[in-house]
């Protein structure tokens, strides 16, 4: 990589995000599945802050009351107008709940809708209840459009005809019951036009940037998910690789570098705790003319089944390993010379009940093995595999099927 960048190149780039086009004028996903994962994904968001902006809007609107007895004071207007604004904000209160319980955002529009109808209703009949108030019902009006559009949250295309009907029906009611002039009327239809257009673009903006937003986050969820897939994949390759660097193909022993490995491993911690340590080399008699007489396929079934019976004879601290061709080697920690060839008998003997092919009935499979052990501290792995090496070449020129122990002096530093 540094090379590339040194040669003029460049840092090779993350793969290109995935685009959602998104519609023009609702800021919502053309792609229906996407547009459904993104209500479902916000839903909880969504319900937690209609609860809470509906709540708040109820309890304003229910506090205007105060306003209401000062400009009309105890009468048949008051009543009405505090029967309505209880209706309205026990409704409100009660969709709060209902949608904070199960308003689901991507499947109940409608019940997210419904608080909007009952407070743009409530808004409007306040002006023939109270025509008198109608410059500071006006105010009142445009915040209720901003808080239509920016803090009740709900789809652009719901709150857009919420708001259309709030102001259409504030003018209706406006130039009916407030008998205002032509001017005031096209003043009043300007400033609904502008509170509109402001809420509704600023509300769109939102929308986009939400929904690229949770695109952006869709996608780094993928591409994560595509990592820790590729991770586990390369480890799985590096476990395999491994395991073939460790283990022997046909046998499953542990190869000869593995083995020396471990056996050098355990020479040492024996040479740290002052115990035995044994290892013996097995050789399978008479191997090459099996190979000739039956062929290469019969041999590798002899090594596997002389391989499988070995791991079964040895003890659970033994290492056991393909030393090259039909040879075997293991490492004995812990094992003095007098145990090592108990074990050594012991797999000699299970080698040779070995059940033999069709193909093999007039042949007996038998091992040949040599044992070396009890170095002093200044004794390497080496020197050990010679000395069983050489027990190995006396028992074969001593007439194989044999168990042979290195000579004292072979021992000798």
């Amino acid at each position: 990589m540094a090379q590339s960048v040194q040669d003029g190149g460049q840092w090779p780039l993350s793969p290109p995000v995935k685009e959602y086009p998104l519609h023009w004028l609702t800021g919502q996903f053309h792609d229906p599945g996407k547009e459904a994962m993104y209500r479902r994904d916000s839903e909880p968001r969504i319900r937690a802050e209609s609860c809470l902006t509906l709540s708040v809007a109820a309890l304003i609107f229910g506090m205007f009351a105060i306003s209401d007895y000062y400009y009309i004071g105890l009468s048949t207007e008051l009543y009405l107008l505090l029967g309505m604004r209880a209706l309205v904000v026990i409704a409100c209160l009660a969709l709060a709940f209902v949608i904070g319980q199960r308003g689901g955002y991507s499947r109940q529009t409608w019940l997210h809708a419904l608080p909007l109808w009952i407070l743009a209703t409530g808004i409007i009949l306040i002006i023939p209840l109270r025509p008198d108030s109608l410059s500071t019902q006006v105010t009142s009006l445009v915040v209720a459009i901003m808080a239509f559009y920016l803090l009740i949250p709900n789809l652009l295309p719901v709150v857009a005809i919420a708001s259309l009907y709030l102001s259409v029906g504030f003018l209706v009611a406006a130039v009916m019951a407030a008998d205002i002039s032509a001017v005031v009327a096209l003043r009043l239809l300007l400033l609904l036009v502008m509170a509109n257009a402001v809420g509704f673009f600023a509300l769109l903006r939102l929308e986009k940037l939400q929904r690229k937003q949770f695109a952006l986050l869709q996608e780094e969820r993928i591409q994560n998910h595509q990592l820790s897939e590729e991770i586990a994949h390369r480890k799985s390759l590096e476990k395999q690789l491994r395991m073939v660097a460790e283990r022997d193909a046909l046998t499953g022993l542990a190869s000869r570098i593995h083995f020396m490995q471990r056996a050098q491993e355990l020479l040492l911690q024996a040479q740290h705790d002052n115990t035995p340590f044994s290892l013996f080399m097995i050789d399978v008699d008479h191997f090459k003319a099996i190979n000739d007489t039956w062929g290469h396929s019969q041999g590798d079934r002899v090594l596997t089944a002389i391989a499988k019976t070995c791991m079964q004879s040895l003890r659970a601290g033994d290492v056991i390993g393909r030393f090259g061709g039909e040879e075997f080697i293991v490492a004995l920690p812990n094992t003095p010379l007098e145990e090592a060839r108990r074990v050594a008998e012991r797999l000699k003997k299970a080698v040779a009940e070995l059940p033999v092919t069709e193909a093999m009935t007039e042949h007996r499979l038998t091992v040949t093995i040599g044992i070396a052990g009890e170095l002093d501290a200044a004794s390497d792995l080496p020197a050990l595999i010679r000395q069983a090496d050489q027990a190995l070449y006396a028992g074969k020129h001593g007439g194989r099927n044999r168990v042979e122990t290195s000579p004292a002096e072979s021992r000798l530093p």
